[in-house]
């Protein structure tokens, strides 16, 4: 199976000071703000999870940056696995992958657990999900469908940041 990195994505304890930061010191940007994303539904380990979190996203040369914080107290979820409120890192990187049961059974059939299941949607769809690879590389996986919709906020960040001159380095999506 091919699994190329199409996002590197960082836990951050204030998203526009970190946004911010990543424009002014490595060019990436210009960030994208999503404030509060719900879920319709989640499993995390096995049991039920409703973690809240904002993310930020932006291009940084050839790759996608997402800088995100959990906004809620939930400690059953794929972020407080790793990292506590105020705590920074390297969280995850993320892959699309053109059929989740797929991915689901190459990672666990190679010992890397699938540890968080989430929708977005309202139905029972797998949006996204998390692999737990610390063991491995020290950082989850993110994977989530090669969907139209995601592909294309893929490459709207992407042809934003060709050209971008510096300026307004924090966007409110919504």
């Amino acid at each position: 199976m091919k699994l190329d990195i199409v996002q590197v994505a960082y836990h951050v304890s204030d998203i526009d000071r970190a946004a911010t930061d990543m424009a002014t010191k490595f060019g990436a940007g210009p960030f994208f703000v999503n404030k509060n994303i719900t879920l319709s539904w989640g499993e995390h380990r096995g049991e039920p999870t409703d973690f809240v979190h904002s993310s930020a996203f932006g291009q940084w040369g050839s790759v996608m940056v997402e800088l995100f914080r959990q906004e809620n107290d939930t400690l059953n979820s794929p972020y407080r696995d790793m990292f506590g409120v105020d705590e920074e890192g390297l969280h995850h990187t993320a892959i699309m992958v053109p059929d989740l049961s797929e991915a689901f059974d190459y990672f666990e059939s190679g010992g890397l657990p699938v540890v968080t299941r989430c929708g977005l949607s309202g139905d029972e769809r797998v949006d996204f999900a998390f692999v737990d690879a610390r063991s491995m590389l020290g950082h989850m996986i993110e994977i989530y469908p090669a969907s139209a919709d995601l592909v294309g906020f893929y490459d709207m960040v992407a042809n934003v940041a060709n050209g971008w001159d510096g300026r307004d380095p924090i966007r409110m999506l919504r």
